[in-house]
């Protein structure tokens, strides 16, 4: 039976409920903004386009309640409605980018069939642009108001760890240091406390596994975080027959992380099921894609900043003596060696001193006066899109390291050439993320996997945006 104390925060049904609100005045707003500049100003008339007879308005704002229905639905349908938590704004990018095209193609085929009213494509076109960029703002907005109660302390889920060694350390971390996930983490079950270097031991210890379910019927729980070992399944087998008929959401991290890639999925050949714990990361149509789109791309970013890159070579030329490009051997796809180059950003003869620097310090002496700054910005990096556009790199993926590193490192990071799977990158997940520099190697990995298996070309571009956003707002960790 569901605990009677248990009271849902209020957030969880206004946030999703204004996101609602917001979509509809947005689409509406745009029908009605669309409407208006075809039809009661000059503006498409001068641009040479036919004129036409204006419509009926009541024709349109009947049109408008369907198209906001079909939307609508169409939102709810992709799980928009729920409090987001982890979502960006590029994220909303995307999805409002996707339920608007799929909304209009829908709203243009009705339309096609339905005869007893004429709608001039023009508006639908402009519908189709202007709702985007309502839909985003208003999105854009709620969620800056979320983030900023969860921040306060407001409207937070309350949730528990089950577990108390490294697993569970893990996942207390991530919670307790993103607050904009809207969850406080109320302790922590274990049989022992936590080892003390464990963050973890920050938490308050609630108790051994066998009283997890009397804690939940006393408490207002909404998420438990399973992190067990394998051979603690039996526990959890009891925790989870104990807490039946409680209203909480239990989510568990698998044992076999680091076994498993992020791209888990449970196929059928003839009857019997398989756990597919690790596919070909692109199909040929992919690679294609995605080739594609590196060119495209990079062809109009070289056309872009030629003047710059040229500005660049010769403040270098001027500013120490050497060559204006660095080039370096790196380990690319499969395995295989390429020359990756840079903008020289280092005194000649640096990179002879490579090993006893180590992996991307900051502050290094053996910069240049401009080289710091190239670092800092990134720009340094610019001469790697003619390695895309040769076909050793691509715009995004794991960024390439030096070939005794990639030595060592396989024989220390579990996994570490998986990395090698596809081209690697200019940019990457794990760089967007902030892993550069003298960041953890094992948790670049992570991400640079997460990415292999879950690649999409709306994902790179997502990279690409979040990329541009490092760029302007620049740190000091550059690798």
């Amino acid at each position: 039976m569901d605990n009677p104390t248990h009271q849902r925060p209020s957030g969880e049904f206004w946030f999703p409920f204004l996101t609602v609100l917001s979509d509809a005045l947005a689409i509406e707003g745009a029908f009605l903004f669309s409407y208006y500049l075809r039809f009661e100003t000059s503006l498409f008339d001068w641009l040479g386009f036919l004129q036409e007879g204006k419509p009926p308005i009541a024709g349109y704002l009947l049109g408008s309640l369907f198209i906001i229905l079909i939307w609508l639905l169409l939102f709810n349908g992709r799980k928009l409605y729920s409090l987001r938590r982890d979502v960006t704004l590029t994220d909303e990018l995307f999805n409002v980018v996707r339920v608007a095209s799929l909304g209009m193609l829908i709203v243009m085929s009705v339309a096609f069939f339905y005869r007893d009213f004429s709608y001039s494509r023009l508006v639908f076109i402009l519908l189709w642009a202007f709702s985007i960029a309502l839909l985003l703002t208003g999105r854009g907005i709620l969620l800056f108001l979320e983030r900023r109660s969860y921040r306060k302390g407001h409207n937070l889920q309350q949730g528990v760890v089950v577990g108390g060694d490294s697993l569970a350390n893990e996942v207390f971390s991530k919670l307790h240091l993103h607050p904009v996930f809207g969850c406080r983490i109320l302790g922590y079950f274990a049989d022992r406390p936590a080892h003390e270097e464990l963050q973890l031991r920050q938490a308050p210890h609630l108790g051994p596994l066998s009283s997890v379910s009397s804690f939940l019927e006393r408490e207002r729980v909404d998420r438990v975080f399973v992190a067990l070992r394998s051979q603690d399944h039996a526990a959890l087998f009891d925790i989870i027959t104990d807490c039946e008929g409680l209203n909480v959401e239990f989510m568990m991290v698998p044992d076999v992380l680091e076994l498993l890639t992020s791209n888990v999925r449970v196929m059928e050949l003839e009857g019997i099921p398989f756990l597919r714990i690790k596919g070909i990361p692109f199909t040929p149509w992919g690679r294609i894609t995605k080739r594609g789109f590196d060119i495209v791309v990079t062809v109009a970013l070289l056309s872009a900043l030629s003047p710059l890159m040229l500005l660049i070579a010769a403040a270098i030329r001027l500013d120490s003596r050497g060559p204006v490009l660095f080039r370096q051997k790196r380990v690319g796809l499969d395995g295989k060696e390429f020359t990756m180059l840079k903008f020289r950003s280092m005194v000649m003869g640096a990179d002879q001193y490579d090993r006893e620097a180590g992996l991307g310090i900051r502050d290094d002496p053996r910069r240049t006066r401009l080289g710091k700054f190239l670092r800092t910005t990134s720009l340094d990096e610019l001469p790697q899109l003619l390695n895309v556009l040769a076909g050793d790199m691509s715009l995004v993926g794991p960024r390439p390291e030096r070939t005794h590193f990639v030595s060592e490192l396989k024989q220390l990071v579990p996994k570490y050439l998986d990395r090698h799977r596809v081209k690697t990158g200019v940019t990457g997940w794990a760089q967007v993320n902030g892993l550069r520099g003298d960041t953890s190697i094992a948790e670049r990995i992570r991400f640079d996997l997460f990415y292999i298996e879950n690649w999409s070309l709306s994902f790179d571009v997502k990279i690409l945006l979040r990329t541009f956003r490092a760029v302007v707002t620049p740190t000091e960790k550059r690798r």
